[in-house]
Parts: C-alpha cells; structure tokens; sequence
C-alpha cells in the first residue's frame, strides 16, 4: 500500500511538474480542469449518494466550464478579477461561517444527503480553480507551488507528528486518527516555511509578508494552516455520514482527487483573498 501511495505521488507531481514547465498555460489549466471536474463528481457522490449522472453531470461541467474560463483569459487583454474577489469570498464565508462550525459539533450520524453541500461543491471547487488558474497566470509557477507546498506541509507534518507524538485526538467523532499534537506540528510548519519562504522572490510568502508585515503574515498562516485542517476534516465527515473510507478509486493508494485536494479546496480561495485583495 505505501508503496502503490509513494509511486502514485510520484506519477503526480511529475505531471504537475511537466504542466508548469511548458511555454503555454494551457497543459497546467487542463489538469487543474481535470481535478476540479472529478473532484466535482466525487463530492457529489458523497452528498447524494444513488445520483450517478448528476455526480458525472456535475463534474464534466465544471470542467468545461474551467476551459471556457481559460479561454476567455488567455484571449482578453486584461484580467477582470471581479467575478474571482466575489466566488473566493462566497466561498471564505461560507467555510469560516458554516463549515467551522459543522466540523466543531461532529455530527458524524446525520444522513448523508444534504442538498446545500452539494450546491456549495461547484461555488468553493470552481472558486478554487479559478484562484490557482489566475495566480498561475498572473505570478507564475513558482508562486503557485510555494502556495501548495504549505498545504502539503501542514499535511505531512501533522501526519508524522501525530503517529510519533500524537496522545490527544482531535476530532474522535469525525476522523479518531487525528490528533491536536499532529496539528500543532501542522501550523508550526506553515509558519515556517512562510517565513522562510519569505526570503526568496516571487513566492506565495514573500507577497503575505509585503502586504500583511510578518507579525501579520505569520497570523494568516496560523489561519491558512487551520483553514487545512478544517478542510480534511470537513471531507472526513462526508465521507463518514456517506459510509465510505474514500471519496473514489482514481488515484492508487490515495483513494480519490477529491481526498488529495480537500485541504487545498479550503486553504486556496482564502489564501487569494489574503495575498491579493485583502489588507490593512
């Protein structure tokens, strides 16, 4: 099994890898479209469990819509960030104001169709989409990367600070794995690499911290690193009241797109808001 993870991670990045190395957009745009379509398909499948062609409807249509999004950008001589500002903020407001608390209660036993999270999957999926294809487009590859490379970090370190450390469970009802020691060592290491990523040109910290100070933009990366949680956590209790330990089978020994991007669906609208529309 870590064997099928590790070589399937691989295959993964080496894609996303060969996508911003290109010349043109367009490869990085397809497979974000990809992701948000079948990320799309997936959430639906947890929220309405017996609805298999809205589920299949709904995710070919937020790709599509994802390459229609491109085109109109890549053929217009300005950006109008608009209509990105208001989906990213529908979207921060509805994670901070409804998601937060739903996870805080864990009601892990309530049925599993529910029609309002399954309209909010296209609003906060497409918002995301949006928000990676503009940052790509605008700031480059490497501002996208250092961006997801602090989701990753939160992740990772809270996984292998929790199994070395991990005493006290953080959410027992939703996802008994996790644990508050995990996620401590999660926060620490995004206020890390923000400040040390603040260092170099170009990159996702270095623009928190131009705008925000660094006392500020250490306290945006507390909120971005708890914003991942939130967000994992928040599938975890889908797939738990949907009766299933993953969101599908696409990706070998990760489960599914949906399960490698829950965080990123969270962290990203916000992360645009905060690096580039937001300040004090």
């Amino acid at each position: 099994m870590l064997r099928q993870r590790v070589l399937t991670a691989i295959v993964l990045l080496a894609v996303l890898g060969a996508t911003v190395s290109v010349q043109t957009p367009w490869p990085f745009m397809i497979f974000l479209g990809v992701a948000c379509g079948c990320a799309g398909w997936e959430w639906s499948r947890l929220t309405r469990p017996h609805a298999n062609t809205f589920a299949i409807t709904l995710g070919l249509v937020l790709f599509l819509l994802s390459l229609f999004q491109t085109q109109q950008w890549l053929s217009s001589a300005t950006h109008d960030g608009i209509l990105l500002n208001v989906i990213c903020l529908l979207s921060a407001l509805v994670w901070v104001c409804v998601i937060v608390p739903t996870v805080l209660r864990g009601e892990s036993h309530v049925p599993a169709r529910h029609f309002g999270w399954t309209l909010f999957a296209p609003l906060t999926l497409f918002a995301t989409w949006m928000a990676l294809a503009s940052l790509f487009l605008q700031r480059g590859a490497a501002y996208v990367l250092t961006l997801l490379i602090l989701i990753w970090i939160a992740d990772i370190a809270a996984y292998f600070a929790g199994r070395a450390f991990g005493r006290n469970k953080l959410a027992p009802n939703i996802s008994p794995g996790k644990t508050r020691e995990g996620a401590a060592a999660g926060i620490a290491g995004v206020v890390i690499w923000i400040v040390v990523s603040a260092h170099w040109p170009d990159t996702f910290g270095g623009v928190l911290v131009s705008r925000w100070t660094l006392p500020g933009a250490i306290l945006c990366a507390v909120f971005l690193a708890c914003l991942s949680i939130i967000g994992d956590l928040f599938e975890s209790l889908l797939k738990r009241r949907a009766g299933v330990k993953d969101s599908s089978s696409l990706l070998p020994g990760h489960g599914g797109v949906y399960d490698r991007i829950d965080a990123v669906v969270a962290v990203v609208p916000v992360a645009y808001l905060l690096s580039e529309s937001l300040t004090w």
